[in-house]
């Protein structure tokens, strides 16, 4: 008897479609998270899907208030086109271990207005620390054609609420002095505090 039904559930099994046996696992959704600033709300969309290894390691630092108390110090541009950069500015006591770089090259992202991406040194550098663009800055792209690091920057997610809160950041008085070599007179005289960093449905 346990013979026959052995047989008749692999007879069973043999005949259901693929598709009725395993249901395709659809990609992980979007996951919001609101960014409380001294400037206004920010909410972006973190890309899981698109950039899974990046998009999880800023989770981290969401998730375990890494970012709470951290700022946006620096402001490259002017009006509509530039970057803003926050977060942990490697503070050893916010910073968790660097991620392996994820070229946009790989992920289909790119640096367009209101893209989300990692601050790094080297590829495979990045940690805490993010930009946020305004306009389309293609040249932030991998470009694997070109010599040198040629990886660009790591593009994660995108503001979906609050780009006027991010121009507001990008319009605050520089610092003449402040900074060391590219980024002297880019860094805010008033940093921008991010007092919290939080998951929203």
């Amino acid at each position: 008897m346990i013979r026959q039904l052995a047989l008749f559930l692999a007879a069973f099994i043999a005949f259901t479609p693929a598709s009725a046996q395993t249901a395709p696992v659809p990609p992980p959704a979007d996951v919001k998270v609101a960014l409380e600033t001294g400037s206004g709300r920010i909410v972006v969309a973190v890309h899981l899907a698109q950039a899974p290894v990046t998009a999880a390691n800023f989770l981290r630092y969401v998730d375990q208030k890494r970012l709470d108390g951290t700022s946006f110090y620096r402001g490259v541009g002017t009006g509509d086109y530039g970057f803003v950069q926050g977060g942990a500015q490697n503070d050893p006591k916010r910073i968790l271990p660097p991620i392996k770089h994820e070229p946009t090259s790989q992920t289909g992202l790119t640096h367009d207005d209101g893209a989300l991406s990692m601050a790094r040194y080297a590829p495979g550098s990045a940690t805490g620390d993010f930009f946020i663009v305004l306009g389309k800055m293609p040249g932030m792209d991998a470009h694997p054609e070109a010599p040198g690091d040629n990886q660009g920057f790591a593009v994660f997610a995108h503001v979906v609420e609050g780009l006027d809160a991010v121009k507001t950041i990008l319009a605050a008085p520089k610092s003449p002095t402040a900074g060391e070599g590219v980024m002297k007179g880019q860094m805010l005289e008033e940093p921008v505090k991010i007092l919290t960093a939080r998951r929203i449905p």
